[in-house]
């Protein structure tokens, strides 16, 4: 399958809370499901409450079907208080790569 539609997107948590929010990344419902293709979870080595995913999804479609969701909406309710700020969201369509 190839990624049609994608971003990257940079949160930071409330001091402190960045273990949380990876967390919360980490059990997100959509890494179950075929048409999430890419799902990374990163941090900032300098600012352990700077937390980075990058995803990549079958189409626009399929993204926004997912986010309508109770599961979805359970989850972004979930990281909502922990972040210091909005997150701030770039295009980007994963085109390959390595990741273990």
């Amino acid at each position: 399958m190839v990624a049609h539609h994608g971003f990257h997107a940079t949160m930071t948590a409330r001091p402190g809370r960045g273990d949380e929010l990876v967390a919360l990344l980490l059990g997100a419902p959509a890494l179950s499901l075929e048409d999430c293709l890419v799902f990374l979870v990163g941090r900032s080595a300098s600012d352990p409450d700077v937390v980075h995913v990058t995803e990549g999804w079958t189409s626009a479609e399929a993204h926004q079907a997912f986010f309508a969701t109770a599961p979805a909406r359970a989850l972004v309710a979930a990281i909502e208080p922990l972040l210091a700020g909005e997150a701030v969201y770039t295009d980007e369509v994963p085109v390959g790569g390595k990741a273990r």
